[in-house]
């Protein structure tokens, strides 16, 4: 039985954490893209929002005539740290460029899920006042 919370917002305010815990492991990279030896860091935003809720995220079948979903080739493993594209003769394995471009589609997904939750708050306020 899931409690009030869970029904509201769903595993959104967890996503907000994780979004958040993600940009800093981003602005990290960013920061040390010239610090010999170096390795970039990110997130396995899917995994991590799969322990926060305790539960693997997957279909699950409702009849027997549906078919299957594919298996995940490599379940529960969690990425630290990144094979570099282009590693640098001192070790350091961040590529500035890729980090941004993380750093800004993890930036654009924070910003849905917060207006997301802010929609979902707007509603129940109303709801509240009768509006």
């Amino acid at each position: 039985m899931s409690t009030i919370h869970d029904r509201i917002f769903s595993s959104h305010d967890e996503a907000l954490v994780l979004r958040a815990q993600r940009a800093n492991v981003l602005a990290s990279n960013l920061a040390n893209a010239d610090t010999p030896n170096y390795k970039a860091r990110d997130i396995d935003f899917r995994a991590a929002l799969s322990d926060v809720q305790g539960a693997e995220m997957g279909l699950q079948r409702t009849r027997a005539g549906h078919l299957p979903a594919a298996e995940d080739p490599l379940p529960g493993v969690r990425h630290a740290y990144r094979v570099p594209t282009h590693p640098a003769l001192d070790g350091n394995t961040v590529d500035a460029q890729q980090e941004q471009a993380r750093f800004a589609e993890n930036a654009v997904q924070y910003q849905a899920t917060l207006t997301f939750l802010n929609g979902r708050i707007s509603g129940l306020m109303g709801a509240l006042k009768g509006e």
